[in-house]
């Protein structure tokens, strides 16, 4: 596993801590090895304490996603023992030179994984496929992984896609969204298809609405050149929150091989109606935080971060009301909402089912009965949860709402992981179920881009204080159609 950006955030506080556990269970074969790339001049030993120590950190934070509380050294020595480094410039033909000659002619099964700057993707691959790096002899693979976000409009994901698809073949490329490896993510099937109890029901005659929240208590913290520049849509909503959306909504698929699971997830992102420049005007909500409390704890406001200037429209928040254009769907609103700095780290959908008719509770204590809502939480406590009614104790009928919870901790005990343990296993074995397709990158943006341009004109930022759960704007777009959002962090 070659990983280019070695030094960054995303090596240290996600990849090496998901090969670390899959290295404690076993899942790592013994001639495993990884080679860091990065500018930095280090040596081998530098990176391995490097890593040692952020993962020593990290197993001793309570609320880490990494999980272990405790390390084990002989795991930790067994990966650390198989870690490389080696000193290159991205944009140098000699250092792919150096790589090749480094691997040799004989290196079989190479994952090569972009941990960088977008703006590096497609020149990293067409410098590897330069030096032979990407052709594949028979009998091993040459596969890469790229991060998000692949593009920021529609045309430059076109782009992308092939220059990318120039120097390798489809089934090469694994383009990551670390949401889908997420246990209650993968658990969405399941929970559909493999219940007798929910799917029937889980149609436009049956549920109401449909909401999915993605909200952080972070701010923009150290990435803020690289966020004012890209935003909360573009950051999380062509991939992350229209992941999940799809998973939501798509039809069964044939099987779970992950043609056909790739192709119903295409399927329904291609349905997402394409609005209007009004209607997006309308149905797109953005937000910026001002200064607040999250936890406690003072947050100076997005403007005042290091590298925002004073006058930035950049939104920090975006809500959008989106419909699918398909038979299950139709008339079905789906809500989507994510931002920074707010109240609780909240992602969970929320299955809105239609209420029940006026019947003789109406009567009673409790008036109407509220609607039924399914909610699978992503995180922090992945789980799922059931709102329903039942009869208070006591001689009269009084109906009240109660709620039914499942945990994955509590059931199965599970320890957390980073989400990339799955998808890195995935890239190894080259199951692309949990991965995009080009079609399906590039409808995302299209259904974004009527929102992007809108906003290119001008229209609101409203301002919300960090801790709060966006600005009042999102409020009343679902208040329009007589709904509201479930809170943030219940």
């Amino acid at each position: 596993m070659v990983i280019f950006g070695a030094g960054g955030d995303l090596s240290k506080r996600l990849l090496v801590p998901a090969l670390y556990n899959l290295a404690h269970a076993g899942l790592l074969a013994d001639d495993f090895k990884v080679i860091g790339v990065a500018r930095a001049p280090l040596d081998d030993a530098t990176i391995r304490r490097q890593f040692g120590d952020f993962l020593q950190s990290a197993a001793s934070t309570k609320g880490s996603e990494f999980g272990p509380a405790k390390i084990d050294s002989k795991v930790w020595g067994w990966l650390a023992k198989r870690i490389f480094y080696q000193s290159g410039d991205f944009e140098d033909d000699a250092s792919y030179q150096a790589l090749a000659e480094r691997l040799g002619p004989s290196a079989g099964n190479v994952l090569f994984y972009l941990a960088v700057a977008p703006n590096y993707f497609a020149d990293i691959v067409e410098r590897l496929a330069k030096v032979g790096l990407t052709r594949e002899a028979k009998g091993s693979f040459r596969r890469v992984v790229v991060e998000k976000p692949f593009g920021e409009d529609l045309a430059s994901a076109r782009t992308l896609n092939r220059r990318l698809m120039r120097c390798l073949s489809e089934d090469q490329i694994f383009r990551i969204d670390h949401f889908l490896g997420k246990e209650t993510v993968r658990n969405i099937m399941v929970t559909r298809f493999g219940n007798g109890v929910f799917e029937p029901l889980w149609n436009r005659q049956h549920i109401d609405s449909v909401q999915i929240t993605a909200a952080e208590t972070v701010g923009v913290e150290l990435r803020a050149a690289y966020y004012d520049k890209t935003g909360a849509l573009r950051d999380m909503v062509p991939n992350h929150l229209f992941q999940l959306l799809a998973m939501v909504a798509m039809e069964p698929p044939n099987s779970f091989d992950a043609d056909d699971v790739r192709a119903e997830k295409s399927k329904v992102v291609e349905a997402i109606r394409v609005v209007t420049p009004k209607e997006a005007a309308a149905d797109g909500v953005r937000g910026q935080y001002k200064g607040g409390k999250v936890d406690g704890a003072k947050v100076a406001a997005y403007r005042r971060s290091p590298d925002v200037p004073r006058d930035s429209r950049t939104e920090t928040f975006v809500a959008l009301k989106l419909s699918l254009d398909n038979w299950r769907w139709a008339g079905v609103p789906f809500y989507l909402r994510t931002g920074k700095a707010m109240s609780a780290r909240d992602t969970k959908i929320a299955i809105q089912f239609k209420a029940a008719p006026k019947t003789m509770f109406q009567e009673v204590g409790g008036g109407v009965c509220p609607p039924n809502v399914l909610v699978l939480q992503i995180q922090p406590r992945e789980g799922i949860s059931l709102d329903f009614q039942a009869k208070c104790p006591g001689p009269d009928v009084i109906v009240t709402d109660v709620r039914m919870d499942f945990s994955y901790a509590d059931w199965f005990k599970a320890s957390p992981e980073t989400g990339y343990e799955t998808l890195i296993y995935d890239c190894l074995i080259g199951d692309q179920t949990l991965f995009k397709g080009a079609d399906e990158i590039e409808f995302s943006w299209r259904a974004v881009m009527p929102f992007l341009e809108a906003w290119k004109k001008g229209g609101m930022v409203h301002a919300y204080a960090a801790g709060e759960d966006g600005p009042k704007a999102a409020d009343e777009l679902l208040a329009r159609d007589g709904r509201r959002w479930l809170p943030v962090g219940s």
